[in-house]
């Protein structure tokens, strides 16, 4: 394996810094030029995005009092509600800007609508930021301009990044980019960043636990090879891991709750293994002499691994099996098996296949890129990052298609170098050839392309209600105007409603689209699947005030297809039962209120 072989970088790389910087803020500008042609629509139309609406809902639970190591969401689920498992790490600045904007303007809507703009864009900087870096580093300076243009519209497009996109995922992969950035400039300071991000990003959620475990690997697995010189980023990227990591734990997990092990969410499972694996990385990088031969660290990362393996396997033996192995089959049926994101590669290309290409293209032309000058010229040490870095993106979006996120921004940075060879061969010979050779790299290279070829080459052959149409899928805010008016009750509909009901209405709901509302979803599938006489039993004994039908939602028309006598297959009809009472709401969502007894 041989250094980065990229060019020297004029000033250096600090030298470069403000440029980089500059390049981000235009791309923030660019995105908030962007969403102001449209009014910003997306803070008044989810367009299906349930995370970011609940999301809100935590944050001004939070601002209204409501615990910091209190994770339940009271008016979701059944009576006392459920705890979530999402991380308080991603509420606590949003909830600063909601604050510090509110204050200013007078308005804590207003203090709302400027922090589910900014929070995305300014994590939108810090990823373009992040791509740019990472191209300079990995392939040189012709590579940062690549970087800037491909990286940022592969930002963009993925959507995580648009206004109101205020859930997890766009903290996680900025963390996973600066953990990749930080492995890449190969420093023991540099090491302790990547480490600090690969632990932080596990603390927001588990979804990231593979990228984390591909960047440990990655610290130990160029220790073992090239010994003294990744001393250095081993140690550092082994104590920022382990110090975070415990940090973490201490600064969102009660001390009642200290010895509880989850599997779904960050608990003394996971930050135990991370601190053994952190301080046993950094222990072995700091033996010096004693690990001085590649004999000697693999035996010492291998004795580490062991240790590692025996706590997970004789602590916490259930948190290796599916995530999901234990969730009701109906549940599974009727709810995980719709969720676009939980979706393997070979259903994604039964159902859709224009979206084989928007998610899986770019990243599979990275790994070709990368794959061709490795066979040629032999392994770097930027390739191998990069590459173990995009491999793993892309093998999680084949299991799970939420994975195609982080392999289309990871795939910008081989793209971005690629691009960069095509130029410099065309600057060098210039010829007919080298310049089509660099216009195909540049067109191949935009993740929009293919999106665009995929919708016109299958998009014809889809049904015409195959998207997600806000219009009549009950995702904007003023379909729920009818509903805010009434009195608090409780609220029955489809799971694809939930978090609509809780952020746009005082309401409770009982059904949402998270796995721990097992007990809420079942009573919701047990009421809207029966028949009428049945369901009505069911909605009084859970003392259901309201019931709420979005017949243009996919979720309806999955229940009434699979029970078509059932409650909500009638009400999608017209057919209203006697104790039900119409009270009107909208051209997309119905309305309809229990009758007293």
């Amino acid at each position: 394996m041989t250094e980065t072989a990229s060019k020297p970088q004029p000033g250096g790389l600090r030298g470069t810094l403000r440029s980089d910087l500059l390049a981000a803020v235009a791309v923030v500008a660019f995105a908030l030029l962007l969403g102001a042609s449209d009014g910003f629509s997306r803070l008044w139309d989810a367009q299906g995005d349930n995370d970011s609406l609940l999301r809100l809902v935590e944050v001004r639970d939070l601002l209204a009092g409501q615990g910091w190591f209190d994770p339940f969401q009271y008016r979701m689920g059944p009576e006392g509600g459920f705890a979530m498992h999402w991380s308080r790490l991603v509420d606590a600045p949003i909830a600063a800007i909601v604050r510090a904007a509110g204050w200013a303007a007078g308005s804590r809507e207003l203090g709302e609508e400027v922090a589910r703009v900014l929070w995305p864009s300014l994590l939108l900087g810090v990823g373009t930021f992040l791509l740019v870096r990472a191209a300079r580093v990995s392939y040189g300076p012709e590579a940062a301009f690549p970087a800037t243009v491909v990286g940022a519209l592969a930002l963009v497009s993925i959507g995580v990044f648009q206004p109101g996109a205020i859930d997890h995922h766009n903290v996680q992969l900025v963390l996973t980019l600066g953990m990749g950035l930080g492995l890449l400039s190969a420093s023991f300071g540099a090491g302790v960043l990547a480490g600090a991000c690969a632990a932080l990003t596990l603390a927001i959620g588990m979804e990231t636990l593979p990228y984390v475990a591909v960047g440990g690997a990655i610290a130990a697995g160029l220790f073992l090879v090239r010994g003294e010189h990744e001393r250095g980023t081993a140690a550092g990227f082994g104590l920022g891991f382990a110090a975070v990591a415990a940090a973490a734990f201490v600064a969102t997990i009660p001390p009642s709750r200290w010895g509880q092990p989850a599997c779904d969410a960050y608990s003394v499972a996971q930050a135990s293994v991370a601190v053994l694996a952190g301080l046993g990385l950094a222990a072995i990088a700091a033996l010096g002499k004693s690990a001085d031969t590649i004999g000697r660290r693999l035996v010492a990362l291998g004795l580490l691994g062991a240790a590692v393996a025996l706590l997970l396997i004789l602590a916490f033996p259930h948190c290796l099996s599916d995530p999901y192995a234990g969730l009701d089959p109906r549940l599974r049926r009727l709810w995980l098996d719709g969720v676009t994101e939980a979706q393997p590669v070979f259903e994604i290309a039964a159902k859709d296949p224009a979206m084989l290409m928007t998610w899986y293209a770019t990243p599979l032309l990275g790994l070709l890129v990368l794959a061709v000058p490795v066979l040629r010229d032999g392994l770097r040490r930027a390739d191998a990052i990069v590459g173990a870095l995009l491999l793993a993106a892309f093998l999680v979006s084949v299991w799970q298609v939420r994975g195609a996120v982080f392999a289309v921004a990871l795939a910008t940075v081989p793209l971005s170098g690629w691009i960069a060879r095509r130029r410099a061969a065309a600057a060098h010979s210039p010829s007919r050839g080298g310049t089509l050779a660099l216009a195909a790299a540049w067109i191949l290279s935009f993740n929009a392309v293919w999106s665009a070829a995929g919708d016109r080459l299958f998009a014809p052959s889809l049904p015409p209600d195959a998207g997600t149409d806000s219009a009549g899928a009950c995702y904007r805010s003023h379909d729920y105007a009818a509903l805010t008016a009434l009195p608090a009750a409780t609220v029955l509909s489809v799971s694809n409603l939930g978090s609509a009901i809780l952020a746009w209405t005082p309401h409770r709901a009982l059904a949402g689209s998270y796995h721990r509302n097992v007990e809420g979803n079942l009573a919701a599938l047990d009421m809207l699947m029966a028949a009428t006489a049945e369901a009505e039993l069911r909605i009084r004994a859970n003392r259901v005030g309201i019931v709420a039908v979005c017949p243009g939602n996919s979720e309806t028309r999955l229940l009434a297809e699979a029970a078509p006598d059932g409650l909500l297959a009638a009400l999608a009809r017209g057919d209203v039962p006697s104790w039900l009472e119409p009270i009107g709401g909208g051209p997309a969502l119905r309305l309809y209120r229990v009758r007293p007894d």
